[in-house]
């Protein structure tokens, strides 16, 4: 096998939750009269929940202290996860599934490297809670993307050497975090203009062409 070990965001690969981070982050962006538009909502994809908040103040008339920071986080976090309760399986792809499956039969080891501090509830509603080897998520790291740690610690998860693992990526900040951890990535979606990985995909089956 070209790799031991394949490392999946989670967000934009396995499912697509975009729709909920943004309904969430407009609910307090509303509240604090900030601009707000699905173009800056891009800006967040992979990115921590606090750098996110981050970004969305840098139109902010006023100042914030980290009390209040952390309060508007907290809240954004308990909408969205709010939201995440319509998720089932039902929005898991037949053809991820499949892939998945069929990644598996190939003798791969499936971790998810995810910044989330919700993969976990993300994927127990999406029927994945116990699917995959291993999980690293915002619950174990102290970096987000682009730092390599979430993808570093999967790899040490799977027991598996960095050079010998899969990134699958749909944001520039995975790909330049796989990278920064020695492993080779796939993009997919957005990721693929970025020029940065190994391999692009036109769609999640592609992998299975990748991994032999």
């Amino acid at each position: 096998m070209r790799y031991r070990a394949i490392i999946f965001d989670l967000d934009g690969v396995i499912c697509h939750t975009d729709k909920y981070h943004y309904m969430a982050w407009k609910q307090v962006a509303d509240e604090l009269h900030i601009y707000f538009d699905e173009t800056i909502n891009n800006r967040l994809r992979g990115v921590s929940r606090m750098e996110s908040f981050e970004i969305i103040l840098e139109r902010y008339d006023g100042t914030m202290s980290q009390e209040e920071k952390i309060k508007y986080t907290t809240q954004k976090n308990e909408v969205y996860k709010e939201l995440l309760k319509n998720m089932s399986p039902a929005d898991l792809s037949d053809e991820v599934k499949e892939t998945l499956d069929a990644l598996r039969e190939q003798g791969h080891k499936l971790a998810i490297g995810s910044s989330s501090k919700n993969a976990g509830f993300i994927l127990n509603q999406l029927g994945l809670g116990d699917y995959f080897d291993a999980v690293s998520d915002g619950n174990n790291i102290t970096n987000s993307k682009p730092d390599p740690e979430v993808f570093v610690k999967a790899a040490q998860f799977v027991g598996e050497n960095p050079k010998d693992c899969l990134v699958v990526e749909d944001a520039k900040a995975g790909l330049e975090a796989a990278i920064a951890g020695g492993m080779e990535c796939a993009a997919i979606g957005d990721a693929v203009s970025c020029g940065l990985a190994t391999w692009n995909l036109n769609t999640f089956s592609d992998l299975k062409k990748v991994t032999g």
